[in-house]
């Protein structure tokens, strides 16, 4: 077992053993770049986006988390404002303020047994200097990390995560330059650390094949999964977005079914042409995309050529629109993919307008919760 194979076959051996079950029994894996403990950590997570943001800042209660472990969640996705901890952006008091939250954070998850990825994750303010200045963005990159760094390598190397930069919104020969760089400086100040990247276009399953892997081994890779949008954004929060008018659209879509046509007469007696016809291009998309396979597709055909680690890191279901049976049966399509090829999960996201808490209890939803862990039955609720 000294050979590469051997070594491989070993590491294969050891990701089955750690995986829960559900995901060890239904997938192969592939050959691996990065700790097996540490990929089977990422097989169940959730977001806790809003955790650290300042005076507005909404930490998950104690008990909460509890639950959630319990339940069989291994990994927190922890967003941390990219403009808190970067000083063209922000005051060095309000910088230290973010990182004594995030210190306080890792402490309190590591102390429940999760495992963590900081994700250094841009607003609008960061995006817009990343297009007009690319250069400069990399400065402040590259200065944020090195801050994060100093309260990171306090905690074991195997159990947090480095998430270089959510969504970025760049060019793709743009992006993966200044990721390699980025990766090159973040290894030094972590020699240990797994990081995690992803590609640009919102971190899209089809961004994946103009992205090349890292000359780094020690790297998962994540993608981000909404699609169909106009199925998982319905009721959007925003009156002025077409979707804010779509509401009841089940899943998965299809012309024939009698809701999509009510939906459909709605929006024509309304006028909501806009949101029709986002409407009746997802019913045509639907007829070659019926389900998250076909949407998700890209991604495998890369791991295929790279053998190179995904997590589906961002998926979620916005609760104020869609049908509650049809918000559980596309979760459980999405996790139970993921199980299929190895790949880990990361809810969007706990407690907000995704979220996988019943607003009623403050407790997990036991519907979305079966659904994600893969214990739906069909016409359960």
């Amino acid at each position: 077992m000294t050979t590469s194979r051997g070594r491989l076959l070993l590491a294969a051996i050891l990701l089955s053993l750690s995986m829960p079950p559900a995901m060890a029994d239904t997938c192969v894996p592939v050959p691996q770049t990065v700790a097996p403990d540490r990929l089977a950590a990422l097989s169940r997570g959730f977001n806790a986006d809003g955790w650290i943001n300042g005076e507005r800042s909404a930490p998950p209660g104690r008990e909460l988390l509890m639950q959630l472990r319990k339940a069989g969640m291994s990994h927190v996705r922890l967003p941390v404002p990219a403009e808190r901890v970067m000083l063209r952006f922000a005051a060095k008091a309000e910088r230290d303020e973010t990182l004594r939250a995030l210190d306080t954070a890792l402490k309190q998850l590591m102390a429940l047994g999760y495992f963590v990825s900081v994700d250094l994750h841009p607003g609008e303010r960061f995006n817009r200097l990343h297009k007009d200045d690319p250069d400069a963005a990399l400065r402040e990159m590259k200065d944020a990390w090195s801050a994060l760094a100093d309260i990171i390598r306090a905690y074991p190397a195997g159990r947090v995560f480095a998430e270089l930069l959510n969504e970025p919104d760049v060019e793709v020969g743009r992006w993966q330059e200044e990721v390699e760089s980025l990766a090159a400086v973040v290894r030094q100040l972590l020699p240990a650390t797994t990081l995690v990247v992803g590609p640009v276009n919102w971190q899209r399953a089809d961004s994946l094949p103009q992205f090349r892997p890292l000359p780094d081994p020690n790297v998962v890779y994540a993608i981000h999964f909404y699609d169909p949008m106009v199925f998982t954004h319905q009721g959007h929060w925003d009156a002025q977005d077409p979707l804010h008018d779509i509401v009841d659209l089940p899943y998965p879509i299809s012309a024939s079914d009698p809701a999509v046509q009510t939906l459909r007469q709605d929006l024509q007696a309304r006028g909501a042409t806009r949101a029709l016809g986002m409407l009746d291009t997802a019913i045509a998309v639907a007829r070659d995309k019926p389900s998250v396979d076909q949407w998700l597709e890209p991604a495998v055909a890369w791991q295929r050529q790279f053998a190179r680690p995904l997590i589906v890191n961002e998926f979620g279901v916005l609760k104020a629109g869609a049908p509650r049976d049809s918000r559980l049966r596309w979760l459980a399509s999405v996790t139970a993919y993921a199980r299929a090829h190895c790949w880990g999960w990361t809810h969007w996201e706990l407690a907000q307008g995704f979220g996988l808490v019943d607003s009623s209890t403050g407790k997990p939803d036991p519907g979305v919760m079966r659904a994600l862990l893969g214990a739906t039955k069909p016409g359960e609720r």
